[in-house]
């Protein structure tokens, strides 16, 4: 059974640790209760920070080093080839890019590119972030010709979190571009859909240990990229990566 070899070595007998994550925000609503139900089973404590990718960057530059490290594939990839990682990146699950809007707009989904362009068109505000999620927003509306249409009505923030909350102030016909699994944590909006297939962009997500990390937070990272933690994965839209 998957579950065993965590339990061996995390179980009651074992002396409970206290360990320290660091994650990108955009895995939050998958990891929480996953990590809560490792604690649940283990009995070690786990605090978990979230942060971006330049941020887990400068803090482990400054020596702030948590047990885990889990980012996006490009920053755990660099993070590995210097030597910064014990051992390579685990893949944990990916997620891709969703459309947004306040409850109040009659905006239906955009199901096909062409529908994405006269939304696009149709809107006064376009907003979306500086990160994985916008650049790739740029490179579509480039793709179709809509840069400098774009560009007059781009609102543009650091982050996705910064996003919502524009859009959750907003006013006016405005849709919002980010990562799919930000977008679900915020109820108070309107998820309208995933970008439709073939302008679809995934971003994976990996999990690491750092050097010098204890035996349990190996069965942490074990237990992320098991079937234990699958379900909270699916249901906050982290796709297990093809």
């Amino acid at each position: 059974m998957a579950l065993l070899p965590v339990l061996i070595v995390t179980g009651p007998a074992a002396r409970a640790a206290e360990l320290e994550v660091v994650s990108a925000r955009t895995m939050e609503p998958g990891l929480a209760p996953a990590v809560q139900a490792f604690r649940n089973a283990s009995g070690h404590a786990v605090q978990i920070r979230y942060a971006t990718a330049p941020a887990m960057q400068q803090a482990l530059a400054d020596g702030d080093v948590p047990q885990l490290l889990i980012g996006p594939d490009s920053l755990m990839a660099g993070l590995a080839q210097a030597g910064r990682l014990a051992g390579q990146p685990v893949p944990l699950g990916r997620v891709g890019v969703g459309m947004v809007v306040r409850p109040d707009l009659a905006i239906a989904p955009a199901t096909d590119a062409e529908g994405l362009r006269r939304m696009v068109i149709d809107m006064q505000s376009v907003v979306f972030n500086r990160a994985s999620s916008g650049l790739h927003m740029e490179r579509i509306f480039d793709r179709m010709g809509l840069t400098a249409l774009v560009a007059p009505k781009a609102r543009r923030y650091r982050s996705g979190a910064e996003v919502m909350a524009h859009l959750l102030q907003g006013s006016g016909q405005e849709v919002g571009f980010g990562a799919i699994t930000e977008i679900r944590m915020v109820r108070e909006l309107r998820y309208l859909g995933p970008l439709p297939a073939e302008l679809q962009s995934y971003t994976t997500y990996s999990g690491a240990l750092t050097p010098g990390a204890p035996v349990a937070a190996e069965a942490l990272l074990r237990w992320l990229a098991g079937p234990e933690s699958r379900g909270s994965f699916d249901a906050a839209g982290i796709e297990p990566v093809r």
